[in-house]
């Protein structure tokens, strides 16, 4: 009797075809596997969003960034912390004791809170700080304004965003309307920044480009923002909006390319000079960055952007939504 069987050329038109289908599937289930992540970071943001508005309905005020008045120490804890009761954290909450620096509160610093993290990060692992200390990183900064950020060294609510150092605005002060302002945005985490050398000296100096920022200089940090969920400071739970989402600020250190941000002077580490920040929004999504506006909505923002509709955006009082429209 003959046997039947493949002849080698059949088999290898077969591969050939299966090759060619997987080629054309992987895209899709690729493409499907991001819009799941996606998905999945607008409701982390959306429960950052929901805690932010029990702490208002709660305290008739919005937390604060940072407070640098009564603390008196060098780290404060940030926005993020001060939300976990609102948001089925209370656990983790009722160990912090807020009158400690972060710095003698290691089992608190190195927590993963899981709705704190973009599922697109590729940095969701801890970061070693010194050889007995880890923090843990996150992806939603607090809108801080667009530049300025804290003139010490009592300074009341000296950004013009919907978060400020010192002082705990409410709803009420965000006369532009909520529906016009953002609250919170995507950030990267691991980001490399130029800190602490004191320039520029004058609120007027908004960069107008990314080489104008690094022009200022100051000290390298290589991946280090955003790396701290648990600190008040702008380069690690904030964001401004200098630059339109994910633009590239590119700086060559050591022979290699970083994309960074700038803090002129760390909060806190200053009882004179000034504290201004550039902080990019940025996200792992394709062309954009996923936004919490302070009227509850999630929307996703274009790299392509106008450089003033986003600045605007993120002014609590700037009055440049209306005279937009007027225009």
């Amino acid at each position: 009797m003959r046997r039947t069987a493949f002849t080698l050329v059949e088999l290898l038109v077969v591969i050939a075809i299966v090759g060619i289908l997987v080629g054309l599937l992987l895209p899709a289930v690729q493409a499907a596997r991001e819009s799941s992540r996606r998905m999945q970071c607008g409701n982390n943001m959306r429960q950052v969003g929901l805690s932010l508005f029990n702490h208002e309905a709660a305290t008739k005020r919005l937390p604060p960034l940072g407070d640098y008045q009564t603390s008196g120490t060098t780290v404060y804890w940030s926005i993020h912390a001060r939300l976990l009761p609102y948001c089925e954290q209370s656990a983790v909450y009722n160990v912090i004791n807020f009158a400690l620096p972060i710095n003698q509160q290691p089992h608190v610093a190195k927590l993963r809170i899981p709705h704190l993290l973009c599922p697109s990060e590729i940095n969701d692992r801890e970061r070693p700080d010194g050889p007995t200390f880890t923090h843990y990183p996150h992806n939603y900064g607090f809108n801080a304004g667009l530049w300025k950020i804290y003139a010490p060294p009592m300074a009341i609510g000296t950004g013009s965003g919907v978060f400020t150092v010192n002082h705990a605005q409410r709803l009420r002060d965000i006369v532009d309307g909520t529906s016009n302002t953002l609250g919170v945005a995507e950030v990267k985490a691991f980001t490399p920044y130029l800190r602490d050398g004191g320039n520029p000296s004058n609120e007027a100096s908004v960069p107008k480009s990314p080489a104008e920022m690094i022009a200022f200089g100051g000290e390298f940090k290589l991946d280090s923002g955003h790396t701290e969920w648990v600190d008040a400071r702008i380069h690690q739970t904030g964001f401004t909006t200098t630059f339109r989402p994910n633009t590239p600020c590119l700086f060559t250190y050591q022979g290699k390319l970083f994309d960074i941000d700038f803090n002129s002077m760390r909060e806190g580490r200053s009882n004179s000079v000034p504290t201004y920040a550039a902080v990019t929004s940025r996200s792992y999504h394709a062309g954009l960055v996923q936004t919490l506006f302070m009227d509850g909505s999630i929307r996703a923002i274009s790299n392509a952007i106008q450089l003033e509709i986003w600045q605007a955006f993120g002014t609590r009082a700037g009055g440049e939504i209306n005279s937009m429209e007027d225009n």
